[in-house]
């Protein structure tokens, strides 16, 4: 630790591909992130690293921006809602042929030498900014074009340096992260014609970045955790202090499925915003979208998502939000409330945290903790 000086932290959550909504799942991990960020920000100088022009570059999103072109040509997509532009994305992962490196080259080209956006994903970008603004969350740079620190190639050097990469393109096979000897399954990273996968973007990302924080807090969709432990690895082999938050889905009716399925329309971030906003403070609205999403429903998957239950927790949103203003508390003390939710890291974790406004203790929150950290 710094002697005198605040300890740095970057927090690095999943980025959400702007193909589609946001649905409950997102915005689970978006509040969670948020909050985490705000509140340890008040102990430590944080670096919140969400950079959609980093994964821009999966064959995933290049695959949508090429299929839409061949589809549908001339479109308005500034016309088009979160849902329409979603659906389009159902159209391409049900097309089932994956389009080809040659295909790609001239997006992935775009991408890197132009910070180019698809007007499809743009909006979609756009659209979400919006949200982000109506539920109180910090704006990471959404629209902002932040390429990586490492070229692919650099990435690609820099792991086999290390000992934990196989690049077998001299062969025409593809490049490995190879972290078997530590019980670790071989993972490929980059197809044998050039094509990088989510992985190997969060690598060119963060090798580069992670060296020069105290910690690093990655938070991600917890079906992801075999290649974030595989991250957790290589960046410790660099001398980083690294911390894996997985965050469960939010089932719907039981069930978690992914958004290129469909079945989102009646559960979108945009729904549900619509459906609560008439007659609610945006203070409430802000703090109960914290309270249902975090201390709820936890950081499992266990729960489904339940309209009754986010309006009970906005409803003790109001209640919290009147005590903490109808009785004020001496100032200072937000560094004390906040430093019990640490658990052995710099970082604030968000479930304990949140959790902590729905005690059964007779004192209220403190003012400063709720604009601070939840509004």
């Amino acid at each position: 630790m710094r002697t005198g000086t605040p300890r740095r932290v970057l927090l690095a959550p999943i980025t959400v591909t702007p193909s589609k909504p946001l649905t409950p799942s997102h915005l689970k991990g978006l509040l969670w992130t948020d909050v985490m960020f705000r509140a340890t920000a008040q102990l430590a100088d944080v670096t919140y690293r969400y950079s959609p022009t980093v994964y821009h570059l999966t064959e995933q999103t290049l695959g949508f921006w090429e299929f839409l072109d061949r589809t549908e040509g001339d479109v308005d997509y500034g016309a088009l809602s979160e849902g329409e532009i979603g659906d389009l994305y159902v159209r391409f992962r049900a097309e089932g042929t994956p389009p080809s490196a040659r295909d790609l080259r001239p997006y992935a080209e775009a991408v890197e030498h132009a910070g180019f956006v698809h007007p499809a994903s743009l909006r979609v970008l756009q659209l979400w900014s919006g949200h982000y603004e109506r539920l109180g969350l910090h704006d990471p740079g959404l629209l902002a074009v932040r390429p990586p620190g490492f070229e692919l190639e650099e990435m690609i050097e820099d792991v086999v340096a290390a000992g934990l990469g196989l690049d077998q393109r001299n062969e025409g096979g593809p490049v490995y992260l190879d972290t078997t000897r530590f019980g670790l399954p071989l993972r490929q990273i980059v197809t044998a014609d050039g094509r990088p996968n989510y992985l190997a973007c969060a690598l060119r990302e963060l090798l580069p970045l992670a060296p020069r924080y105290d910690e690093v807090v990655m938070l991600y969709d917890r079906e992801l955790d075999p290649d974030y432990q595989l991250l957790e690895r290589v960046l410790s082999g660099k001398g980083v202090t690294v911390h894996r938050v997985p965050i469960g889905r939010v089932p719907i009716n039981g069930r978690i499925t992914s958004a290129r399925y469909g079945g989102w329309h009646d559960h979108t971030v945009d729904a549900l915003l619509r459906s609560l906003c008439d007659g609610h403070d945006p203070a409430v609205l802000r703090l109960g979208m914290r309270l249902y999403f975090i201390a709820t429903l936890g950081p499992g998957q266990q729960e489904s998502f339940r309209y009754d239950l986010l309006r009970k927790s906005l409803a003790r949103a109001e209640r919290l939000i009147s005590r903490a203003q109808e009785t004020p508390q001496p100032a200072g003390l937000m560094p004390a409330l906040l430093e019990r939710h640490r658990r052995g890291h710099t970082h604030i974790d968000p479930y304990r945290l949140t959790s902590s406004l729905l005690g059964r203790s007779r004192r209220p929150p403190a003012n400063d903790l709720l604009t601070t950290v939840f509004l």
